[in-house]
């Protein structure tokens, strides 16, 4: 093979992973099936011009419809007259308890329930524990958290200690993968009670599960970051999860521009530092 050849075949290669990740972050899980019509013909056949022609009238093909949006299940736990900071959070964790109420409960060592303070002025929501955070029993404090670490205090001049880090699901999904439809359903009660209990100002959304559990939307984490979002009252800024960024670190100059925006709607909102 050709040094050039090589060359060509690698670029390729790199091209085809970044199109798989980009379909990944919008939600696809895999190419539809071609149809008949759509199938290119053997090389020794030729389309007779009267089926081009009825080709080029042919309507457009319709665009798949976005993912219908979870419902949490109904009968939510009772929280009671929630009282707000530590009081109401150890209130939702005293109900969550020994939690077995999705498949999730089989594989974990911890239940994973948030860190920071719990009257922060800014909560950050992501998608689920990974293998470090389920042994150690704490949010984002695996590679994906360091980078978080650092985002907040570069860009927002915050430390974790000042902020609320929670995730959708409280359990690692076996093999770090996206939480399915029930095991949100089943945290959502215990997410929603949480953000009634911290009262914060400014919500900051990573990646596309977790942006489309708070907004309950189907639309794709690239479609919405860098665009402020509203659950209720609360300003939601939707970004790149840190993981994400792991591996596509040309996308790091977005979620610093979505970054510098909240830090702006937090000083406006008189967010403490």
């Amino acid at each position: 093979m050709s040094d050039d050849l090589a060359t060509e075949l690698a670029e390729l290669g790199a091209d085809l992973r970044a199109v798989v990740e980009c379909w990944s972050e919008a939600g696809l899980d895999a190419l539809p099936a071609a149809s008949p019509e759509a199938r290119s013909p053997p090389m020794s056949a030729s389309p007779a011009p009267e089926r081009k022609r009825m080709r080029a009238a042919d309507p457009p093909a319709q665009k798949e419809p976005p993912p219908p949006p979870f419902q949490p299940t109904p009968g939510a736990p009772d929280f009671g007259n929630l009282p707000s900071g530590e009081a109401g959070l150890a209130r939702v964790r005293e109900v969550m308890g020994d939690c077995q109420r999705c498949g999730l409960c089989q594989g974990r060592r911890s239940l994973v329930f948030g860190v920071g303070d719990p009257e922060a002025d800014l909560l950050i929501c992501g998608e689920g524990p990974g293998e470090r955070e389920d042994r150690e029993g704490v949010p984002f404090v695996g590679p994906a958290g360091q980078m978080l670490d650092r985002m907040l205090e570069n860009v927002l001049g915050l430390a974790r200690e000042q902020v609320y880090i929670l995730n959708v699901v409280k359990c690692r999904p076996p093999g770090n993968r996206t939480p399915l439809p029930e095991e949100i359903a089943a945290c959502a009660p215990f997410l929603e009670a949480q953000i009634q209990a911290i009262q914060p100002k400014i919500i900051l959304s990573l990646g596309r599960p977790a942006t489309q559990t708070l907004l309950k939307t189907g639309r794709g984490i690239k479609a919405m970051r860098g665009q402020w979002q509203r659950l209720g009252d609360l300003p939601v800024m939707p970004t790149f999860h840190p993981a994400y960024l792991l591996r596509q670190a040309r996308d790091k100059r977005l979620t610093f521009e979505d970054l510098k925006a909240v830090r702006q709607r937090y000083d406006e909102l008189g967010g403490r530092r």
